[in-house]
């Protein structure tokens, strides 16, 4: 028998959705967790981060993006510079002040990348879970692309949920406008990018570019030859707590 969450917390935005969140008071830096693409905070990774989090008396952020979990709005709705500015306004309403380690898993971590380059020095590190930034330019064939162009949408088979796998036109022209591994990442805190090596959604050398581009010196890829992209392993979530805590503590 698994323990019911406690209900989560809102954010009011006039005009706009309610964002959920669920926020842990603690020691800083003020961990945030920033889910995947049709994900939400009470994926596993984010509870056991939670769980840990709690034990060692650290402070912790969850959020949902819009249309995402327990926020509202809806799902299509929403593009990455929607959900960018979604966890921001979290972030700047629930920690507005004080060191940040941002965690990101998959579309997570190109978020998580956006932030620190926008928040700069108030990022004290970076920790990306298969971290996916560019997916709209490598992750779509041109039949997919051309698909998106011609009916606004797609929608494919996913072997993470019931629901289809839904990408939106706008959503894809948002990530597009965001791309990151053409240029430098203005980021020079430390930073960490966990990547299996049998991950079929992410490319294992994404993190590798990711690295050479980000202009922080302090910048460790970590690849586990058996992982795949959840890396939600047990051997996968030790390695994350891990990686969090030796950011907290240094």
């Amino acid at each position: 028998m698994t323990d019911t969450p406690a209900p989560p917390a809102y954010l009011d935005r006039p005009g706009a959705a309610r964002l959920a969140y669920r926020h842990r008071a603690g020691a800083g830096p003020t961990i945030v967790f920033l889910p995947g693409y049709m994900s939400d905070m009470l994926g596993g990774k984010a509870a056991a981060l939670d769980g840990w989090a709690a034990r060692e008396g650290r402070a912790m952020l969850r959020l949902d993006y819009a249309g995402c979990g327990e926020s509202d709005g809806a799902f299509v709705d929403g593009t990455l510079a929607s959900w960018r500015d979604d966890a921001r306004a979290v972030i700047d309403a629930v920690v507005p002040d004080g060191p940040l380690l941002l965690v990101g898993s998959s579309m997570g971590g190109w978020l998580a990348l956006l932030l620190a380059r926008d928040l700069g020095a108030r990022v004290a590190g970076l920790v990306g879970i298969a971290a996916a930034p560019d997916f709209t330019d490598w992750g779509f064939d041109e039949a997919q692309k051309a698909a998106m162009r011609r009916d606004g949408r797609i929608e494919e088979p996913t072997p993470y949920g019931d629901q289809p796998y839904v990408t939106t036109l706008d959503f894809w022209e948002s990530g597009q406008a965001l791309r990151l591994l053409e240029d430098e990442i203005g980021f020079d805190g430390p930073v960490r990018l966990l990547q299996g090596q049998a991950d079929p959604d992410v490319p294992w050398h994404i993190a590798l570019r990711i690295a050479e581009r980000l202009r922080s010196a302090d910048v460790q890829a970590i690849l586990v030859k058996d992982g795949d992209h959840r890396l939600s392993r047990p051997q996968d979530i030790a390695l994350l707590i891990a990686t969090v805590a030796g950011l907290t503590e240094s």
